[in-house]
């Protein structure tokens, strides 16, 4: 049993804590606020952007997980920081920096995303993802830290709730059958990352010193739309068929008046105009695994929803 260390405790951050706690680990979860006791982790309350603190809590770790993630709106001022904390505790400490990034920083690009593509980014958000990868490559390859990125595609599964494309705002309404709205084509191909996928993947690539410098894709199903991707949810979940609408350019535009998260999403609305689609044949191949099947992946999900809403009325 060793010591690891979770920066962030949301969807992907519980999952990973969650995860390395079934597997017999001691688990020390940081976020700003801490949280209330829960069995087999330890919630240690402090600014992951506080180098000197953080070190101290990373301390004898044998890695640490970059999870957390600033607002949408503050990516760009606050994830620097946070990195170059997270670098510097994992420097001062040895463990391995396990980061959590998505595809943003490719930029748009024709046909499947693979990791040996540049990364071109052409907004701040992607330019600013970018980065931060970037720099955790340099100090591993000057021989400071051991590093290594998982990037994901949008996420689903058990305890996202966040997000529109497949979450709050989609699947509570399947399950009443009422129609659901989606940002641009609803029937571009699309890559959807599960959840429990990405914890996998940030674990095993902690544990394989093969998989250090360099960044992975976690293991995703083929592409889906979003309208299949809400029939299948829909037929799970036994309910008539629902229709999926695309929001309207001039719709998002207004409504981006009254929300810092819709005028933040313009910056990557190429991401649901055209096919978005992400290839993790590199990290099956290399560790002989794959994504969860997905009517296992769909199942869940509707389990875990039917759940929440019975527990909420």
């Amino acid at each position: 049993m060793s010591l690891h260390v979770v920066i962030g405790f949301g969807p992907a951050g519980a999952a990973t804590a969650r995860l390395l706690t079934g597997k017999g680990h001691q688990v020390r979860v940081v976020t700003r606020s801490g949280r209330a006791a829960e069995p087999g982790l330890e919630h240690v309350a402090l600014d992951a952007t506080d180098g000197a603190r953080l070190t101290e809590a990373v301390r004898g770790a044998a890695a640490v997980y970059g999870c957390a993630a600033p607002p949408y709106h503050r990516w760009v001022s606050d994830l620097p920081p946070l990195a170059a904390s997270l670098c510097a505790a994992a420097e001062a400490t040895g463990a391995v920096l396990v980061l959590l990034g998505n595809l943003y920083g490719y930029g748009p690009v024709d046909g499947p995303m693979t990791e040996d593509l540049p990364l071109a980014a052409t907004g701040p958000k992607g330019r600013v993802r970018a980065a931060v990868w970037e720099k955790a490559l340099k100090l591993h390859e000057e021989g400071r830290v051991r590093a290594v990125e998982v990037q994901a595609s949008d996420f689903f599964g058990p305890g996202v709730t966040d997000g529109g494309h497949l979450a709050a705002r989609v699947v509570p309404r399947l399950l009443r059958g009422r129609p659901v709205s989606t940002l641009g084509d609803p029937d571009a191909p699309h890559s959807w990352t599960y959840l429990p996928d990405v914890a996998r993947t940030l674990v095993e690539a902690a544990e394989e010193e093969r998989a250090w410098g360099r960044a992975w894709h976690v293991p995703t199903a083929p592409p889906q739309s979003v309208r299949r991707m809400v029939d299948h949810l829909a037929a799970a979940a036994g309910t008539r068929p629902v229709t999926v609408r695309g929001l309207p350019p001039a719709a998002l535009r207004v409504a981006s008046l009254f929300s810092p998260l819709l005028r933040e999403l313009r910056e990557i609305r190429y991401q649901f105009d055209r096919p978005f689609v992400v290839d993790s044949t590199a990290y099956e191949s290399a560790f002989a695994t794959g994504p969860t099947p997905v009517d296992d992946q769909i199942k869940t999900t509707v389990d875990w929803w039917r759940e929440r809403t019975a527990t909420r009325t």
